[in-house]
């Protein structure tokens, strides 16, 4: 943009002032840091390679010891003397990188060399030699050479099997030894010598190249410090865009997107991958285009709600507000659309008006209903009264007896619209919502075994039990228990069942095979007075509605036509809220 670009050549000429500031002794500081941290680390690395060397050649040196024994423990099978053991001492000791093959007793006489002539003379005084033949662990040590490279020497206890061994130059059965072997620590020392001098070029390398990292580090500092202001901005609006709860889709002047943000990705049901540079009219409705469309100098900006097909099939009723981008000189650069969902508000709405009717119907009912039970109990009264005095005449019987079964009706009726209007009282406790179904279904087995209708449970044990009326909750389930039995023919087959639904939630659910709901009629069937029975009074599920929204719980429906309904009842454990 024309004015982020008049900012850059002041950045630059700050930022030729800042690295004319910047003092040496951050530099010399860097190195002063640098330069014992890689010697320490160089060293550490060069003891590493020694102590590696020194392994390999224990090992080595216990190896030999082992193959040795191995021969003494098989010659002796062969009644070998000391001649054949010498023999194959001096074999043994003629391996690369062997220098000799010492065996001596406690008193430190060699019994056997891999040079004949030191035979009898003595070695290893210096040590302990009684100690290391009660030992099977190898030890070592460097033996300096007095002209030539120095000796890495190997010795512990020499034992070819476990009974006492005899077989050394007349020496008793039951004689303990000790075995050395020296190997040529020439080849190790070059290698240590040129691992040392490689590490050594390698450090200083590493060195210079950290010094030089440092120096690169502060410039880029100060190259990012010029950009640090527009860095931030744009940083933060390119977040707001992405993040923003409303779905933003910018086009460019072509009438191809530039801009699809996350909200818009969730509510068209496409990625930005694949929609940025298309034709916008292959990704918004058409309703939309039409908005972007009609934008001009007479109309920067329109909103509309509209109810569009967004995603496979999906009818969404959106707001959209439509503007115009323009750069800082008035020319056109693209059109924005800021699309948000309204269907969560939509359903608020519905709710709210719900609840204004329901307490406008509470209100009008708690007065109609006192109102109208006195006279009906006179009316009651009147026809019992008749149905006594006229009991001889059948047609008079029948009459009066309509009349009472009419008033007991509409007393129902009544009930039931004083039970929905009356504040909701419940009284709480611990109860297994599992028990109180089954209690429920007790009830009216035998008008369930009268329809033929199969029950099916499905409960699974070790449930919690949920803070609630068990009074109330009954009621909910006779309630939709009677609706199942009344949307069912013959043989039909309820299902019912009581599970976890997370950590929080128990779920309850009552499904039936019955003639079910039609789509239009969804939402209205917790509405008061609805209903599709004949003989219903429409107050049911609004009871059941209320009690269960009066628990903190939720009730949610499924239904198709011809197949059967689902009710589902969401019970919070712990007497508060089902959590979102």
């Amino acid at each position: 943009m024309p004015g982020v670009a008049r900012r850059y050549p002041v950045v630059a000429v700050e930022r030729k002032k800042v690295w004319l500031l910047v003092p040496p002794w951050v530099i010399l500081g860097a190195v002063a840091v640098l330069v014992p941290l890689f010697v320490f680390f160089t060293w550490e690395n060069v003891n590493r390679h020694m102590e590696m060397s020194t392994r390999l050649l224990l090992e080595k040196g216990e190896a030999l010891i082992r193959s040795f024994e191995a021969g003494a423990r098989a010659g002796e099978g062969m009644a070998w003397g000391s001649f054949q053991l010498q023999k194959l001492l001096i074999e043994t000791a003629q391996q690369p990188g062997v220098d000799y093959l010492i065996i001596t007793d406690t008193e430190g006489r060699i019994v056997t060399d891999s040079d004949p002539g030191m035979v009898g003379d003595a070695y290893g005084t210096d040590l302990d030699l009684a100690a290391l033949s009660r030992q099977g662990a190898a030890q070592w040590r460097i033996v300096t050479g007095a002209e030539g490279p120095d000796t890495f020497e190997v010795y512990r206890r020499f034992a070819p099997r476990e009974e006492p061994y005899g077989g050394f130059n007349g020496q008793a059965r039951g004689a303990s030894y000790v075995i050395f072997v020296g190997l040529n620590m020439a080849p190790v020392q070059a290698a240590h010598d040129q691992d040392t001098r490689n590490t050594i070029i390698t450090a200083a390398v590493l060195l210079l190249i950290g010094i030089a990292g440092i120096v690169s580090l502060l410039l880029a500092l100060g190259y990012r410090s010029a950009r640090a202001s527009l860095s931030r901005v744009k940083a933060l609006s390119d977040s707001l865009v992405e993040h923003m709860p409303v779905g933003i889709v910018a086009v460019d002047s072509d009438e191809r997107v530039m801009v699809f943000n996350d909200a818009a990705e969730k509510l068209l049901g496409r990625t930005s991958t694949e929609v940025i540079g298309r034709p916008s009219s292959e990704i918004l409705p058409p309703a939309c285009m039409d908005m972007l469309r009609e934008l001009g100098k007479e109309r920067p900006i329109v909103e509309k709600e509209l109810v569009c097909a967004v995603g496979e099939g999906r009818t969404v009723p959106l707001e959209v507000i439509a503007a115009v981008l323009r750069d800082d000189e008035g020319a056109l650069i693209g059109r924005i659309a800021l699309v948000r969902d309204l269907s969560e508000l939509q359903n608020l709405r519905s709710e709210v008006e719900r609840s204004q009717r329901l307490a406008a119907v509470g209100s009008l009912a708690a007065g109609v209903a006192h109102e109208i039970r006195n006279p009906l109990s006179s009316l009651k009264g009147f026809a019992t009264y008749f149905r006594q005095r006229y009991g001889g005449v059948p047609d008079d019987v029948k009459i009066a007896d309509i009349m009472i079964q009419e008033v007991d009706r509409l007393n129902r009726v009544i009930s039931e619209l004083l039970e929905f209007s009356r504040p909701m009282e419940l009284k709480r406790t611990k109860a297994d919502l599992a028990g109180l179904v089954r209690h429920t279904l007790g009830t009216i087995e035998g008008q369930l075994r009268d329809k033929g209708i199969t029950v099916k449970e499905d409960m699974l044990p070790g449930l919690p039990e949920a803070a609630v009326d068990p009074d109330r909750m009954t009621q909910v389930f006779l309630n939709l228990f009677l609706n199942a039995m009344a949307a069912m023919d013959r043989e039909g087959i309820l299902s019912v069942g009581v599970a976890r639904q997370d950590g929080r939630t128990l779920r309850v659910s009552f499904s039936d095979t019955g003639t079910g709901i039609r789509k239009e009629d969804l939402g209205r069937v917790f509405d008061p007075y609805f209903t599709t029975k004949s003989s219903g009074t429409g107050l049911g599920l609004a009871i059941v509605h209320r009690i269960v929204e009066a628990h903190g719980g939720e009730i949610r429906l499924e239904s198709e036509p011809a197949k059967g309904t689902t009710f589902t009842i969401l019970f919070p454990v712990d007497g508060k809220t089902v959590p979102e």
